[in-house]
Order: structure tokens, then sequence, then C-alpha cells
């Protein structure tokens, strides 16, 4: 985030890893920002969280002794992480459903992150991530609807009194947007930053050092998707058509990555947060801003929000959050509910004629009834067909017209 955007307002944990430092975990995240909270607080200012990546803002709102370390415990270092960690994702998995099959059943084959997670839960604390899971569950479903206190220590529910701002906009501004803000990035030197980081790379690959490419800045969007243009670069001899065209395509799948990513995260947001805070009984601190209209932004985005902030901590009575606008009584509606805690509504099943897993009962729904499925059972019921008609016997007369003629 450039310095000039930023308006002078202080910002904490960003651009604070260095590219030869290892990659941050959830637990890293939370343990350090609620350092910064607590030295914020301490001063008599309030902090306000900005995401982000969901899952790491969400754990850092809730408790949940699965993501969060002790502030004073060492992040855990590749070298430290038990060696089948590193295995491949087959053997990942045959050794995840020995020791822990409800979870194994939970996640698809290739789903190499959540099957390592769930190994390494149990590696690490020895108890089954399924069990501990539904151990969560049962607190959730028996914590009641008040909202905690600051120091409440219920695993299910929010670490503080929180009010929560969703800055939103309609789908199609959205993406107008995203994509100007890709271009926004090359204009301000993205080019720059990932020739950086192909230079550091290459300088360590040089230098007899691995690099794990499959995690933290190296997957992040908008330096994979530009690899091929700057291999082009680098070579030396691509034409400058041809560097034209590459450069171009990159823009293109960074627009398109971005937009994929900020679905993702409205549907978690949807999904998860909105559940969660709802479980927590934290429904009325939970407020769309609908950003859809940039003329409107100062009433409807920053005086608005301005106002809930002030009523929140006056303690003051807050409207209700779906009022606001229609966008929000839409999207504050949970989607659906967040089934990955749910055991009892994990379903594997496995389609021999797509070749395709689904792990839920919605998924298997939802693909039985999809027109890929449907395609499928037609040609293979064409194919049975043709081939029950090739085994019939063929009929007598036939063979004894084409029987050969005797004297």
């Amino acid at each position: 985030m450039p310095d000039d955007e930023r308006d002078g307002i202080p910002h904490h944990l960003l651009g604070c890893i260095g590219l030869n430092e290892e990659t941050w975990t959830v637990g890293n995240f939370v343990s350090n920002a609620l350092a910064r909270i607590s030295e914020i607080r301490a001063r008599g200012r309030l902090p306000i969280l900005v995401g982000g990546t969901h899952y790491y803002t969400q754990s850092l709102l809730f408790h949940d002794a699965l993501t969060n370390k002790p502030q004073d415990e060492e992040p855990v270092q590749n070298a430290e992480r038990p060696a089948i960690l590193e295995e491949p994702t087959e053997l990942l998995l045959a050794k995840l459903r020995e020791v822990d099959p409800v979870m194994a059943d939970r996640w698809h084959p290739n789903d190499r992150r959540k099957i390592q997670r769930s190994l390494e839960i149990w590696l690490q604390t020895g108890r089954k991530a399924s069990d501990i899971y539904e151990e969560q569950r049962t607190r959730r479903e028996t914590a009641g609807q008040e909202v905690p206190s600051d120091d409440a220590q219920d695993a299910s529910l929010l670490r503080m009194r929180t009010l929560v701002l969703w800055v939103g906009a309609q789908s199609d501004i959205l993406s107008k947007r995203l994509d100007a803000r890709v271009d926004k990035m090359v204009t301000q030197g993205l080019l720059d930053e990932v020739s950086t980081l192909s230079e550091f790379y290459d300088s360590r690959i040089a230098s007899g050092e691995t690099i794990d490419t499959t995690r933290g800045i190296w997957v992040a969007i908008g330096y994979k998707e530009f690899l091929d243009y700057q291999a082009a670069l680098q070579k030396g001899d691509t034409s400058p058509t041809q560097l034209s065209k590459l450069l171009a395509q990159a823009i293109e799948k960074t627009k398109a990555g971005t937009r994929q990513y900020a679905k993702r995260q409205i549907r978690w947001i949807r999904i998860k947060l909105n559940n969660a805070i709802d479980t927590a009984g934290a429904k009325n601190l939970f407020f769309m801003l609908d950003g859809s209209d940039l003329p409107n932004w100062e009433q409807g985005v920053s005086e608005t929000g301005l106002k809930l902030v002030d009523s929140f901590l006056k303690e003051e009575t807050l409207p209700d959050p779906p009022s606001l606008s229609l966008l929000a009584a839409e999207m504050l509606t949970a989607s659906k509910p967040d089934t990955s805690a749910r055991a009892d509504l994990w379903s594997r099943k496995h389609c021999e004629v797509c070749n395709t897993t689904s792990v839920t009962e919605s998924d298997w729904t939802v693909h039985v009834n999809s027109k890929r499925h449907k395609k499928a059972m037609s040609s293979q019921r064409k194919r049975a067909l043709n081939g029950t008609a090739q085994a019939l016997p063929i009929p007598r007369q036939d063979v004894a017209e084409d029987q050969p003629k005797g004297d």
C-alpha cells in the first residue's frame, strides 16, 4: 500500500516480512496482531483491523484453539516440521486416513493444503482434528447468544467487543474497480517489483538455496502471472510484439485472478464470517456500507461509517444492519450454513462417470444436476446401447445369406 494512500495514519504489520524470512502462518499473524492491538489500546487509541485475508482476520476476531498459538511460542520453521508433511498429497491422504478417517473423507483428494493441515494438527497435538472440530461445534451450540466481554475465554466466541464494517459494491461495479486497480498497480511499479522478486529468486537458487514457491509471496496475485513475461525478458531475443502480447496476457491474468479472489472473499464473508458472528450473538454489530455509487461515497460510506463507530463507542443503540441499503439487506443474509465443522453434513461420494469426488451432500447434488454430469450420463447410456446392439445374436436369415453356397 503506497504511503500516499495511508493519509498519515500509522499502519502496522504491513511490509514487515523480508523476502528471506519464513512465511507467516495464521498463528504468527494472530500473536503479532494481538500484541499490536494491546499496545494501541494501552495508548488510549482505537485499533482498526483491515482485511486482508479473511481466514487470518477471522482467526484474530474469534478464539480458536486450532489456529492460534501462545504469543511467546516460537514459530515453527520448515526444518522443524515433520518430514511426512512434505510427501506427495496421495501419501499424506493415506496417512491421514490411518489416523483420522473422518477428516480424510472430509477433503477432496487434491486439496493438499487442507489434507496437510489436518494431518499437522494430529502430529502437533496428538488429537484428531475431527474430534477438536466437534468439540468446538458443541461449544458453539451451547454458548448462548450473549456477546462475550474482552476477557472471555470461550473458544467459539469473539475475543473482544467488535464492530465489523464491510465496504462493498455491486458485483459488476466491483469488477471494473478491481480491473482499474490492477492497471494502477502496473503504472505505479508492479513490473519493477516482479523484476526484483525474480532477481532475488535467481540469486538464491544460484547460491544453492531451495525456495518453496508454493507459499507466501511466490503465489501472490501479481507475481506468478508475470513469470512467462519475465522469462522472455531475461531470454533477450523475444520480439517487441511478442513481449507486448505476453505483458498484456499477464495483466489480464492478474485481473482475472483478482476478480476470482474477490469472489472467494465475499463467499467467505457471507458464509463463514456471517455464521460465526451470528453464533456469537453479534449480528447487530455487523454492517455493510454500500460503496457502489462513488459520487455518494461521502454520505453512503464515510459519514455512515463514522456515525456507526461513534454510536458503538458510546454504546448507543445501533440501527438494524440490513436497513442501511438494499445491498446490505441482500449480502448480510448468509448464503448458506457453514458446514466446515459439521461432520454430520459431510458426505463423500465419487462419480465414476465423471471421475469427480464430492465431499458434502450439497456438492453432490450440484454435481449430479450439472450439465456436465447429465451429458456424461447420456453418452454412457448411448455407448451401453450400442454395445448391447453389437452383442445381440445375428438373425438366422442373415447368417444363412452370409454362408457360402454349396454345390
